[in-house]
């Protein structure tokens, strides 16, 4: 039976690991759980699929506030694992997370997603996702 929960304990974070690190190989193991009650101070939230006792697709994400946008949710990563793709568990998360940003009086969802992802372009093109912007950045060790 497929549920999705908001991680809240350390293990159900930790649960989250592999997946995550699919779309973030960066990530070290023994710190994950340390970085993400970190960012939970600051209103991120770790959600997970879950089917037949394990995790297939994982979204971190955070209300936020702009100017520019209102009140929005904001996709940091929304990962599904290599062998669980395209079995509808991606769309089952990210309606979950809109779904869950209406009920918190969002009025948009936002995601960024790196130039190079074109298998997860074509999923948030089907996902009826629309191109609004470009993202810049500057990496500030190099100045």
């Amino acid at each position: 039976m497929t549920h999705i929960n908001l991680a809240q304990s350390d293990a159900e974070i930790e649960r989250c690991f592999p997946t995550m690190q699919l779309l973030r190989p960066h990530l070290v193991a023994s710190e994950f759980v340390t970085r993400i009650r970190r960012q939970q101070q600051q209103g991120f939230h770790l959600a997970y699929l879950e089917d037949g006792g394990s995790i297939k697709a994982v979204a971190g994400f955070r209300i936020a506030e702009s100017l520019s946008w209102g009140k929005f949710v904001y996709v940091d990563d929304l990962v599904t694992q290599e062998r669980d793709r395209s079995q509808g568990y991606g769309s089952n998360l990210l309606n979950w997370l809109i779904d869950y940003a209406q009920a918190n009086a969002c009025q948009q969802l936002h995601l960024d997603s790196g130039v190079q992802r074109f298998a997860a372009h074509r999923f948030y093109f089907k996902q009826r996702l629309e191109i609004r912007a470009y993202h810049f950045t500057i990496e500030l060790s190099q100045m």
